[in-house]
């Protein structure tokens, strides 16, 4: 009997040896996960913004755009939805934490179209581009 510790691993014909993909695969999950808080903080600042005297949402356009070119890039630069499911969840992190109601009393989201246009937006977006399906691979057709 050995003194040492060692960790279990499998063996046989079908056991492979460990090469840290599942760790590459967390932290990229983490990294792409700051990214979305990013994202979604950045948006909320700019969601609300304005430009001319008809009051034209420019900034919750740009808002959802930016949150949609993000989730749509994960989707499509990945394999799974674990990254995609990562940047989606911390975007609506910083958006919900930031639309609470400030020890001063004031607020980033308001009670209005813009604000909930973009909470709703950003959840439907995080929810398409988790859901969305695999793209086909066409390498080996005629």
């Amino acid at each position: 009997m050995s003194t040492r510790l060692s960790r279990f691993t499998a063996s046989g014909p079908e056991a492979a040896p460990y090469d840290g993909r599942m760790l590459v695969r967390v932290l990229t999950a983490v990294l792409v996960g700051a990214v979305g808080i990013v994202f979604g903080a950045l948006g909320t600042l700019v969601h609300s913004a304005t430009i001319g005297t008809a009051r034209l949402p420019y900034g919750i356009v740009l808002a959802l755009a930016a949150l949609g070119c993000l989730l749509a890039g994960i989707r499509l630069l990945t394999d799974g939805r674990l990254t995609t499911a990562s940047a989606g969840l911390g975007a609506l992190v910083a958006v919900g934490v930031l639309s609470q109601k400030s020890f001063g009393g004031s607020v980033l989201v308001t009670d209005g179209v813009a604000g909930w246009t973009w909470m709703g937006g950003a959840v439907v977006e995080a929810l398409v581009a988790v859901g969305w399906p695999r793209a086909a691979s066409h390498g080996n057709a005629p």
